[in-house]
């Protein structure tokens, strides 16, 4: 356990595996108390095990983040009882098909939006005055360098994650006169669930693991953090500009 983030309250989706569950894992050492938002209970009371282990705190929300009513209840729950959020963590992702984009069934294609796009909307609509009553709020949005090309079969995924780094950006841009700051953090490559059903043939092994990655996106989540509208670049290890990383 440290003292960086004692004190201050973190939301994280997607927070039952992989980089979710890294990341709540690295924020509750750090001294926050994590909201841990998942579809799956069990997962959720594994994520809490470990997360009391390490002697840190959570509240477990088990959550379909596609329920924008189940996101607004949340945020007044959050309201009553703390009155403020520190910090967001907009993890929960969907990878959808890997197919030609005259091949993806419509079901699919508004399941990943759903997911990767406006599940992230309810999240910035519904804890925005939360993040403002923060002293230095922090929103941190996982996306992908898919986002900047255009490999041919990812079109679904890549779209959803370009349409969620202008959505951050405009947010960033709304908020800059404000104590939040909102960023974007691309991992790159890593050994999860995802990554697997994408690259069905790939040694994981050879992939860092979350628990590597989550140190990182708590720079981003510090209280003395000054950038926003920033895409930070784990491969690199630094900030960029909102353009494709180099």
């Amino acid at each position: 356990m440290s003292d960086l983030l004692k004190g201050r309250l973190a939301l994280v989706t997607g927070a039952s595996r992989g980089i979710g569950r890294a990341t709540a894992v690295a924020l509750a050492e750090a001294g926050a108390h994590v909201i841990a938002v998942a579809r799956t209970v069990g997962a959720l009371e594994d994520l809490d095990d470990e997360i009391r282990e390490k002697g840190g705190a959570a509240t477990l929300v088990p959550l379909d983040i596609k329920d924008g009513d189940g996101i607004d209840r949340l945020g007044y729950t959050l309201f009553e009882r703390y009155g403020k959020l520190d910090i967001l963590i907009g993890n929960a992702g969907a990878l959808g098909a890997i197919s030609p984009l005259g091949h993806i069934e419509p079901k699919d294609w508004d399941n990943v939006f759903a997911v990767n796009v406006t599940a992230n909307w309810r999240l910035i609509r519904s804890f925005d005055p939360l993040l403002r009553k923060s002293d230095a709020g922090r929103a941190i949005f996982i996306t992908s360098g898919a986002a900047w090309k255009s490999t041919a079969y990812w079109g679904l995924y890549a779209a959803t994650k370009a349409a969620l780094n202008s959505m951050v950006a405009t947010y960033a841009a709304e908020t800059v006169n404000s104590p939040i700051r909102a960023n974007l953090f691309s991992p790159g490559p890593v050994r999860t669930h995802m990554r697997a059903a994408a690259m069905p043939g790939e040694d994981a092994d050879t992939l860092p693991h979350p628990s590597s990655i989550a140190p990182s996106i708590l720079k981003l989540a510090s209280p003395d953090l000054t950038e926003t509208g920033q895409v930070y670049e784990m491969r690199q290890a630094r900030f960029l500009s909102f353009r494709a990383p180099e």
